[in-house]
């Protein structure tokens, strides 16, 4: 038997394993919604500052959105994964608190 040679452990019949490299694909997270409501008691420049604040938006930014909530009620501030869209809600609601202000600001699964 020390004469045959190294079949590379393929047997008689010829067969080969193929391993298929098969990947499977991750799906993206899904996103958030962070909407602010109007009400009738926080000030216009308060929202304002939030915007500019937490949102990253200019000022001319943040007033267009602004008066957005004041006659639409709400209005989407951004779209965020889920960490980030509950950390920007938290972020607002406690801000608003602080300043004595009921501002609402929620987030919805897109």
């Amino acid at each position: 038997m020390a004469d045959q040679p190294d079949d590379g452990g393929v047997g008689d019949d010829g067969d080969v394993s193929v391993v298929l490299d098969t990947r499977s694909k991750t799906k993206r997270p899904p996103l958030y919604k962070v909407m602010i409501l109007n009400d009738d008691y926080t000030p216009m420049e308060f929202v304002v500052m939030v915007l500019e604040r937490f949102f990253g938006m200019t000022h001319a930014q943040a007033f267009e959105l602004m008066l957005t909530v004041h006659k639409k009620g709400v209005a989407v501030v951004g779209v965020f994964s889920h960490e980030i869209a509950e950390t920007k809600v938290a972020q607002v609601m406690d801000f608003a608190r602080r300043h004595q202000h009921p501002l609402q600001c929620t987030m919805e699964k897109e």
